[in-house]
């Protein structure tokens, strides 16, 4: 069986929407929000505690550069998660890695205080907790 992020460089590439030589952009097939991206190294690689540092980099300006066009194509965006699953137990699906870049909207979730807090049930509202 191969790799979906492997087949997305060779077999699949219109999904690329922005690349450099070590990592390549593409949106997300079952989007959080309108426009979540997934960022991913060219290298097939596990998660992101194995990518190198010049990967490290290419993904970074990658980063910057998307965050830039989403702003642009679309002004309601009024924030953004950027987040990673590492391993199963924190959710990880795809065995390559790939970082999440969400963007947010005013009104989109009732509470947003807390944001990625909220991957575990009852640890966003962490005001609550004391």
């Amino acid at each position: 069986m191969g790799c979906l992020f492997c087949d997305v460089q060779t077999i699949d590439r219109g999904r690329i929407v922005e690349e450099n030589e070590l990592a390549f952009v593409v949106r997300d097939a079952f989007p959080v929000t309108e426009l979540h991206s997934l960022f991913i190294p060219k290298r097939h690689v596990l998660d992101y505690f194995g990518v190198s540092q010049p990967e490290v980099n290419a993904i970074h300006a990658l980063l910057h550069t998307q965050k830039d066009l989403l702003l642009k194509q679309d002004p309601t965006i009024d924030g953004f998660n950027i987040g990673m699953n590492c391993g199963q137990t924190a959710g990880q699906s795809v065995w390559h890695c790939h970082i999440h870049l969400i963007p947010r909207r005013k009104g989109d979730v009732e509470y947003p205080k807390g944001g990625v807090r909220h991957v575990i049930p009852y640890k966003g509202n962490y005001e609550d907790l004391r």
